[in-house]
């Protein structure tokens, strides 16, 4: 495959916080959710956490080494909101900034541009015990914890994300209870989606007035939604559509809620709010790895919709997620067409997961994870010939990590991680291809 992409074009790798650091108990870190949401019998399907998951809190040198090599010129990781204020709000813990300013460093020695999210779901436990996401006051929480992570790292850091995927943090965390805080309901979704959109809006305002040059934006999901075969009517398709899709993007670019989920978000929208929201980011962060098939169910979805299945001719990886990268460039197709190219993407996300192992020389050969990035990339780069403004691409993950409430057993990584194995790292098949791609 060659690369015809713009010689400016951004490409990238990304990591996260809890899914890499282990160390959760070193240096004052506190509690995150993810911490007692894994702590639960039967929440991750291995009986693991994120305790030591890749240790890189103790291998920075080792891991931006391994991006180096691997000619990465931007790696894009989240901050532990419980690492930089255990408290959630007040006293500062200087080692949490310290971990942080030495990664940032060690980046920029190497030639590597940061990007940094502040947020990839770990909340301080100690905020959810007030009301997490679902407590209006996360909007004055989370102004004090930017602004310490930037006023420590922004003299040196460029690229901000605000958010990561809020359409998880609400549907899985706080509508079905899948991942942490593991909330069910409709008000805890509608509240957690709603307070997530201000936090957008207004970060965005503050730090653009911090420093006008940041390029900042926050990432997004963005998914196909079919409906299942069982469906008599597209009404659970056009739900989930606002689930993963159109709660966010439509508020963010048009300034309302879609049509039939406002009346439900009335409750919780305050003057001013919709104004706030209605934001012209630097740029959207998009994550995709596969679509969401949706079904009619009154027992077990939000408003009477939850997963639906797939055609059983569809490839999937080997966690069943479907491969299909047609449905990728519909998705930034429609994205296009929806709201217009005035703000950039960028793929802050896409990747896929299989149950990678060496093989007795030690090697481990990826010619899956190859293909699949060869097709979606190819589906990216079509979105752009066919006039959508997508300006980077970031391969999840740069390594094996803990995949929530998966656990470990998912391998998204380019870099293996011998969890038995004092963490050992093996770059595999595709890190070597990624470096070759991308090289310029």
């Amino acid at each position: 495959m060659n690369n015809n992409f713009p010689k400016d074009f951004i490409w990238g790798t990304s990591t996260a916080a809890y899914q890499i650091e282990g160390a959760v108990n070193e240096d004052g870190r506190s509690k995150s959710v993810w911490d007692v949401f894994c702590e639960q019998d039967g929440n991750i399907i291995d009986g693991s956490s994120g305790i030591v998951a890749c240790d890189h809190y103790h291998r920075v040198d080792e891991d931006v080494a391994l991006l180096k090599n691997a000619g990465i010129k931007n790696y894009r990781f989240s901050i532990s909101w419980p690492r930089i204020l255990p408290n959630g709000i007040g006293k500062v813990n200087p080692k949490g900034i310290k971990f942080y300013s030495n990664l940032v460093d060690k980046l920029l020695e190497n030639n590597i541009t940061p990007w940094i999210t502040l947020y990839h779901w770990d909340l301080p436990q100690c905020l959810q015990q007030k009301g997490g996401w679902c407590n209006r006051e996360i909007l004055d929480w989370f102004s004090e914890y930017a602004h310490v992570v930037t006023d420590a790292l922004g003299y040196r850091v460029n690229n901000w994300i605000i958010l990561n995927e809020p359409s998880v943090v609400s549907f899985l965390g706080h509508g079905l209870g899948f991942h942490a805080p593991g909330l069910k309901g409709e008000d805890n979704y509608l509240a957690s989606v709603h307070h997530q959109n201000l936090v957008i809006g207004r970060m965005y305002r503050e730090l653009k007035a911090k420093n006008a040059n940041w390029n900042i934006g926050s990432s997004y999901t963005l998914l196909d939604n079919p409906a299942d075969a069982s469906c008599k009517d597209n009404r659970a398709s056009a739900y989930m559509d606002c689930f993963w899709n159109r709660n966010f993007f439509d508020p963010l670019m048009k300034g309302e809620y879609p049509s039939i989920m406002q009346d439900a978000f009335k409750p919780w929208v305050q003057d001013g709010d919709m104004e706030l929201i209605k934001t012209d980011l630097d740029f959207v962060g998009v994550q995709h790895y596969n679509s969401i098939y949706a079904k009619d169910d009154f027992e077990k979805g939000l408003f009477g919709t939850f997963f639906g299945e797939k055609p059983k001719d569809i490839p999937t990886t080997d966690i069943g997620w479907g491969i299909m990268p047609q449905d990728f460039y519909h998705c930034l197709s429609d994205f296009n067409q929806r709201y217009g190219d005035k703000i950039p993407l960028v793929i802050t996300e896409n990747g896929c997961a299989y149950y990678d192992k060496p093989d007795d020389n030690g090697k481990v050969d990826d010619a899956r994870r190859i293909s699949f990035l060869e097709s979606y990339i190819s589906a990216v780069s079509d979105a752009i010939n066919d006039g959508v403004n997508i300006k980077g691409y970031f391969v999840w993950s740069f390594m094996d990590n803990f995949e929530w409430s998966e656990g470990y057993a998912p391998r998204f990584g380019l870099v293996y991680v011998d969890y038995d194995n004092d963490c050992k790292r093996t770059p595999k098949s595709s890190y070597y291809w990624y470096r070759d791609f991308i090289k310029v």
